[in-house]
């Protein structure tokens, strides 16, 4: 089974560029798991007939958003959206002065027959590092404790831009950046936290070191060309489906968007 994750940044503007339907030809993942889609179901014009499609749009239009498709003949078992209302309000994430990330189409979960498969679009930090009490106190506790409660059931895969590079090999300037936005202290503890909690980055299971490894790039100064980008996008899964793990990629040479995909193979 291939699973896809890929912050497309505009579904709208990658289908019209025809870039969207040119991988999914290429690549036929079985799962598409994608963040910032910025719309809402059937605003953009998606043809593919063979792939069941579960949409979670941001109240605020042409913002946000997630979407999974999934290729029709794999069964799923339930749809869930947003982080679980309980967490919410114990992590008191309703109070964040930007508005309620749980209303921004950020988590869509669906149960497998053998996994839970989960895209996140994690709440950007900004510039200036005021939303860092919620990534930290709130966003990142909540989001981890839900993983851990689906893992209860069945083992669990999660994807997504996490909007934080974890270690100075996973961005190309690592100095500069230190305590800026994507990479503080407070935002790469919320990935030890995973890490710590059982749960293993697919792509460093099998590429534990070095750099050059990136899934996003800045528009400016040619970052992109000369591949000064940063590794944001992830794959984890459940310490239990490693025998099942065969394979973790970066798909860099696909364009359509700021953002790269990322996939794994499962057996």
């Amino acid at each position: 089974m291939k699973l896809v994750s890929w912050n497309v940044n505009g579904i709208r503007a990658v289908v019209r560029k025809g870039d969207f339907q040119e991988f999914v030809q290429k690549h036929k993942p079985d799962v598409l798991c994608l963040q910032e889609t910025k719309a809402e179901r059937g605003q953009a014009q998606i043809d593919l007939p063979e792939y069941e499609e579960f949409w979670h749009s941001a109240e605020k239009k042409g913002y946000s958003g997630t979407a999974i498709f999934v290729k029709k003949g794999i069964e799923v078992v339930d749809e869930m959206h947003g982080l679980p209302e309980d967490l919410c309000k114990k992590y008191k994430l309703h109070q964040d002065e930007y508005g309620d990330p749980n209303k921004e189409g950020r988590v869509i979960a669906l149960e497998l027959e053998d996994f839970f498969v989960v895209t996140v679009y994690t709440p950007n930090a900004k510039d200036d590092l005021s939303r860092i009490p919620l990534r930290h106190k709130q966003w990142d506790p909540a989001f981890l404790e839900y993983m851990k409660r689906l893992e209860k059931e069945k083992p669990v895969v999660f994807c997504g831009d996490l909007n934080v590079a974890h270690q100075e090999q996973d961005l190309a300037n690592p100095k500069p950046n230190m305590g800026k936005k994507g990479f503080t202290q407070e935002e790469r503890q919320g990935i030890d936290h995973m890490i710590s909690a059982g749960f293993v980055d697919s792509f460093r299971h099998f590429t534990p070191t070095g750099n050059g490894h990136y899934t996003w790039w800045s528009h400016f100064a040619l970052s992109r060309e000369r591949n000064v980008g940063w590794r944001i996008d992830y794959w984890f899964v459940s310490k239990k489906l490693l025998p099942h793990l065969k394979k973790a990629a970066i798909l860099a040479d696909v364009m359509g968007s700021d953002h790269c995909p990322v996939v794994i193979e499962l057996k």
